[in-house]
């Protein structure tokens, strides 16, 4: 049997459902769904079907629901943030993986039901949460063109840096208002080419490639939204391409980005300080960038490659799970773990059963 194959009890066939393919759902989580379901067709039979609209050439979930009324060896995979409970419970009694991009949606998740969390802020989020559901750590991938195209320094050559027409890149969704009402126009002033891309772009590699230094601030987004970074390519994307990176380093971006190291932090206690520092990467982009070898080490665990390899070990433990009951929203032997309330009443019932114990034996 191929490293492939599922064991005799395992999965089939593998099912990514997503709202739908068009231009209405297109963000950073449909690619990432997408992308996934493109790379895990490399390892078992997967397809994308849709739930919200009906899309060319991918099933519509009412549909299958309808025709098969028994669960089959199918696993499915969900991963749309407030869309996670409905879609959990009319899947119900078929087996389903979580795919955990942000946190901090205040759901809670049936037992029985695995966690694939795509950084180790949501992993732990998830650990604490949900600590008997069966719990993994897939980070997401970057796709090829970043890794073939960007146009990064290699160790030999970092002693030369090939001239960029733009000095300062900033992608205006998910930037702070500091950014974009503070030091964009501070920059400016000082005679910076700063660019502010609002708009879709055919080719954001090219883009990247021509931009020394990329700024990217998303803590306040995130915080106003109450949902955490989920992963945070774009700064990945930015050191693939050679650029400096001044960031936040909020949520799953503390996975990836070291301040001083593969980063620089933004905002950094004064305009003033940044402006300095900024100004300074714009002049000498070499010396502000990362060690090369750092920045391959750091792309390497972000490769397609890597991905699949971390998905065809952990397709195999959940083909063990089935084995052992372990997945399943209807299974009477998954593990559960008590309720936040009830730890809390326990504890504190625990403590004045012990007052009381105390002073009577005083």
């Amino acid at each position: 049997m191929s490293s492939t194959e599922p064991s005799s009890g395992g999965f089939n066939s593998i099912r990514v459902l997503v709202p739908g393919t068009g231009t209405r759902f297109r963000c950073g989580g449909l690619s990432v769904a997408l992308q996934t379901a493109r790379l895990l067709s490399t390892l078992r039979p997967t397809e994308v079907v849709t739930y919200r609209e009906r899309s060319d050439g991918h099933p519509y979930l009412d549909d299958v629901l309808q025709v098969e009324q028994s669960p089959g060896r199918s696993l499915w995979i969900v991963s749309w943030g407030f869309d996670v409970p409905r879609s959990l419970s009319r899947l119900r009694g078929r087996p389903v993986v979580y795919q955990a991009h942000s946190s901090g949606y205040g759901f809670t998740l049936p037992p029985g039901v695995p966690v694939v969390a795509v950084s180790r802020n949501t992993l732990g989020y998830w650990g604490d949460r949900a600590p008997r559901n069966p719990l993994f750590w897939v980070p997401n991938a970057l796709e090829p063109q970043w890794l073939e195209r960007g146009a990064r320094p290699s160790s030999s050559d970092r002693n030369t840096f090939t001239e960029r027409p733009i000095d300062v890149l900033v992608q205006k969704r998910k930037s702070s208002p500091y950014v974009l009402n503070q030091l964009v126009p501070a920059l400016k002033a000082q005679g910076l080419r700063v660019e502010v891309q609002g708009g879709w772009v055919d080719d954001l590699v090219d883009l990247f490639n021509r931009s020394k230094v990329y700024l990217y601030d998303s803590a306040e987004y995130w915080r106003g939204q109450g949902v955490s970074e989920g992963f945070g390519l774009p700064p990945l994307e930015a050191l693939a391409c050679g650029c400096v990176v001044f960031g936040s380093f909020n949520h799953a971006l503390a996975d990836t980005l070291t301040p001083g190291v593969t980063a620089h932090q933004i905002g950094q206690g004064t305009l003033e300080n940044d402006l300095v520092r900024i100004s300074a990467a714009v002049a000498s982009p070499k010396q502000w960038l990362p060690a090369a070898s750092t920045i391959e080490e750091l792309l390497a665990e972000s490769s397609e490659a890597r991905w699949c390899e971390r998905w065809r070990v952990l397709l195999s433990q959940l083909d063990d799970l089935v084995a052992h009951g372990a997945i399943g929203l209807s299974s009477a032997h998954v593990l559960r773990s008590p309720s936040t309330r009830r730890l809390r009443w326990t504890l504190r019932w625990h403590r004045l059963r012990d007052k009381v114990a105390n002073r009577l034996s005083g």
